[in-house]
């Protein structure tokens, strides 16, 4: 998996804890901690599925456009990164004789297979609200330490 399903759901969680204000490509990225052309890139994404608005110009940015406790995860890791569980490269070849060799392709492609239909599942059950939640409990459990 890459980060860019990482960096949408951060960019997300951000516009969901300030709604009613755009939010500059440059203000995401320091808040992600990543640079303002990634952000682009991945909310021009989010955009064309429906994620997020935007507006050009000066006092422009992103707003969200979703209610953030109805987008699950799933959704956004359909959109941003659908497949890359499983690895460009697989081992083995399968003109070799060696049994091993000659399966192990098709065997680990049916593993990554299923393990992306689970944690698609898994991912269905948290939304963004959730995520932002965990976020702000996050910071009061460190506030009491």
């Amino acid at each position: 998996m890459n980060s860019e399903f990482t960096i949408a759901v951060h960019s997300l969680a951000l516009l969901a804890h300030i709604p009613e204000h755009m939010a500059s490509s440059e203000l995401i990225a320091k808040n992600v901690c990543t640079n303002p052309a990634r952000i682009r890139k991945i909310m021009s994404i989010l955009r064309k599925n429906g994620f997020v608005k935007t507006k050009e110009g000066i006092g422009g940015g992103y707003i969200l456009a979703c209610d953030p406790n109805e987008v699950t995860l799933a959704e956004i890791y359909c959109s941003i990164s659908n497949g890359t569980l499983k690895p460009h490269w697989c081992s083995g070849d399968p003109q070799e004789a060696c049994q091993v060799s000659a399966n192990m392709h098709g065997v680990m492609d049916q593993i990554f297979t299923e393990a992306e239909m689970y944690f698609t599942k898994y991912l269905e059950q948290i939304t963004i609200q959730t995520v932002l939640d965990k976020v702000r409990q996050g910071c009061q459990e460190n506030s009491q330490q």
